[in-house]
């Protein structure tokens, strides 16, 4: 069984969470473009000045998005 990828992106200030939602729309036109199967794309809130966009992926498509988007980071799980 493949591992879930979490890829994030982390957008800090005033307009954090406005960004960040708005990433999450070039996430899925990535996706549906590509072709590419994803499991969840959300924005999450570590504080009010700091948000983060995810798409939350296939271990085995990792690399194409990573490659492609250039994330912040990752976590597995």
């Amino acid at each position: 069984m493949s591992r879930k990828i979490k890829l994030l992106w982390d957008f800090r200030g005033p307009d954090a969470k406005e960004t960040a939602k708005h990433h999450t729309i070039h996430l899925k036109e990535f996706a549906t473009l590509e072709k590419l199967a994803f499991f969840e794309i959300d924005i999450e809130e570590k504080n009010p000045m700091l948000f983060s966009a995810f798409i939350t992926v296939d271990e085995k498509d990792m690399k194409i998005y990573r490659d492609a988007l250039k994330p912040h980071r990752g976590e597995i799980g």
